[in-house]
């Protein structure tokens, strides 16, 4: 069976190599054939006595074998010239009888209806060979050549020679980042009729723009030649300001959000899918950097291959047990007494060292690894509150809110552990509302439904705007702790801070500030009625026993009369 398939795999090898040839000498070689086939069958037919015999079919080889190579045309003709060197030997070359008129023009005609029905059969087999590969280079929906006839294009351009000035193949990967929201709005067919228009206008590019090419639903490749550097940067400028100028699909006129990566060919060894990787990497960082365009760097693929590692050694360590839950304290501020705690994953690996959260979490949260690390979460503060007591908070993402299971699992949590319902506060970012208000809104009221407290984390920092604060069912405000840094130095900032926690009162919210680390933010959020403060001034984030010691330690101060010593 592998020698079969090496024999098949040698064998389309040497049929590229072929057609990768010159015409001029690919025409040359077969008409080369085809006359040494037609001498040969002469030479057979003379050799073996004459025309009286079978060996004239013989001549049928080249006949068939032009029909395959240059279809009806190449095959009557063949077929032609070879009647007339059969019309030429003797009916017996022993006693050198000639053939009779009406022979070799019956054989010559069969020669010709022969020719002319098998080249005739090999052009239709030809045509439905080109039309099936035709369809396969091209999109069913939008009619514009597909990623195999980018592929194929990239192939033959790499195989020029390079140019002189250094400048080669660039390809520029689109997306359209709004294409959900238009199919959603208008359909399937207005997403194609866009991805059309866009192309069509993408043509406006000139010269150096030689292909457009829809390689998924909403991404378009442009292959570029000849290009350097700085054209192809200009060359993505010009695609940004032509694909977002006004388009109509359906009708409607669109105005569409484009991204975009680019690649290069370099000096070493270039294949089409490496070029399209790179272009498409690109396009994922200029996503993520929340840029209209970036140009592929290697530092890009590294970070990609990392991520990949990263999320994978999250899910084995998930399985092992590598993570912890690490609780920060809240502090009262009017009574100094401790009044919750939030709790922070942390992951432990295999040598004990704690990789920070920032190091994973970003990329997790973008992944479905989200619902079970939130899982976990959940389940060891419901834990943790019935052990311990006191309010625990945790953080969810807007992939959690709409998770309709892991909301139904938080609910299922609370009551398993036994604990009050308000001993559990879920603290949302601002910006995990932005996407979709109505939704989070609608997850946030089924939240408040099973009795535990709702927050806004990092406030001021999202929508800024106080109106979507009226319409959410919250229960408190978290100010980020950019507002807290400058409060001892600068009265413009306590000022803002005023503000801030007076729209949380007149709101009846509880407010928190977070990154507390001087006695004179402490001082200053209690001059100004903050109800809750937390930062590295009081603890930072501890294992459960070295939280337990702190506290015991801190009501210890307390009681005698002595200020409490930070755990950093």
């Amino acid at each position: 069976m592998t020698g079969m398939s090496d024999m098949v795999g040698a064998w389309r090898d040497m049929e590229q190599r072929w057609q990768s040839c010159p015409p001029l000498l690919r025409h040359a070689s077969q008409v080369l054939v085809l006359a040494l086939l037609l001498l040969l069958g002469t030479a057979l037919v003379y050799v073996t006595g004459g025309t009286q015999y079978a060996y004239p079919y013989l001549m049928l080889i080249p006949v068939l074998l032009a029909g395959a190579w240059y279809t009806w045309y190449g095959s009557l003709l063949v077929a032609f010239a070879a009647g007339l060197l059969m019309a030429a030997i003797p009916l017996s070359v022993a006693t050198g009888e000639p053939q009779a008129t009406l022979n070799w023009v019956i054989r010559l005609g069969l020669y010709l209806v022969i020719g002319g029905f098998a080249g005739g059969l090999f052009e239709r087999l030809r045509q439905s060979y080109l039309n099936v590969e035709l369809a396969s280079r091209t999109d069913p929906r939008a009619g514009l050549p597909n990623d195999i006839a980018l592929e194929a294009d990239l192939s033959r351009w790499l195989k020029r020679s390079p140019r002189q000035d250094g400048r080669g193949i660039g390809v520029v990967l689109v997306r359209v980042e709004d294409i959900g929201e238009i199919m959603e709005a208008l359909g399937a067919d207005a997403s194609d009729e866009l991805m059309v228009a866009i192309s069509r206008r993408l043509a406006q590019l000139g010269p150096n723009l030689h292909g457009s090419y829809r390689v998924s639903g909403a991404e378009l490749a442009l292959l570029f030649w000849p290009v350097g550097f700085k054209e192809l940067e200009r060359l993505a400028h010009q695609v940004v300001e032509l694909g977002e100028d006004n388009l109509v699909a359906l009708g409607v006129p669109l105005r569409v959000q484009l991204v975009l990566g680019s690649s290069l060919q370099g000096a070493g060894s270039v294949t089409p899918g490496s070029l399209i990787r790179e272009a498409r990497i690109a396009m994922l960082a200029a996503s993520e950097k929340h840029r209209a365009h970036c140009h592929f760097q290697p530092s890009f693929a590294r970070r990609s291959l990392q991520n990949i590692r990263l999320i994978a050694r999250v899910r084995r360590g998930l399985a092992q047990g590598e993570f912890e839950l690490h609780y920060q304290p809240k502090l009262h501020l009017a009574s100094d007494r401790v009044s919750g705690f939030e709790g922070l994953i942390r992951w432990r690996d295999e040598s004990g060292a704690l990789i920070a959260p920032g190091m994973f979490m970003p990329k997790v949260e973008n992944t479905t690894l989200i619902a079970p690390v939130t899982r976990f979460v959940m389940n060891e503060a419901c834990r943790f509150a019935r052990r311990h007591g006191g309010r625990v908070s945790i953080n969810f993402s807007v992939r959690n809110l709409m998770d309709d299971e892991l909301l139904e699992e938080l609910n299922r949590l609370v009551e398993e552990a036994g604990i009050h319902p308000s001993q559990l506060e879920v603290e949302v970012t601002e910006s995990a509302l932005v996407n979709d208000l109505f939704a989070a809104k609608q997850a946030l009221e089924r939240i408040r439904g099973y009795g535990i407290q709702v927050s806004i984390d990092d406030f001021g920092t999202g929508f800024s705007s106080f109106e979507y604060l009226r319409h959410l069912p919250i229960t408190g405000l978290k100010i980020d702790r950019a507002f807290v840094e400058g409060l001892d130095k600068d009265v413009r900032a306590r000022k803002l801070m005023a503000c801030l926690i007076e729209v949380g009162h007149a709101l009846d919210l509880e407010v928190t500030a977070e990154g507390v680390e001087t006695q004179g933010q402490h001082r200053i959020l209690q001059e100004l009625g903050c109800d809750q403060a937390q930062g590295f001034l009081y603890a930072k984030a501890l294992p459960v026993e070295e939280l337990l010691a702190w506290h015991h330690e801190r009501e210890q101060h307390r009681r005698q009369g002595e200020t409490p010593i930070p755990r950093r």
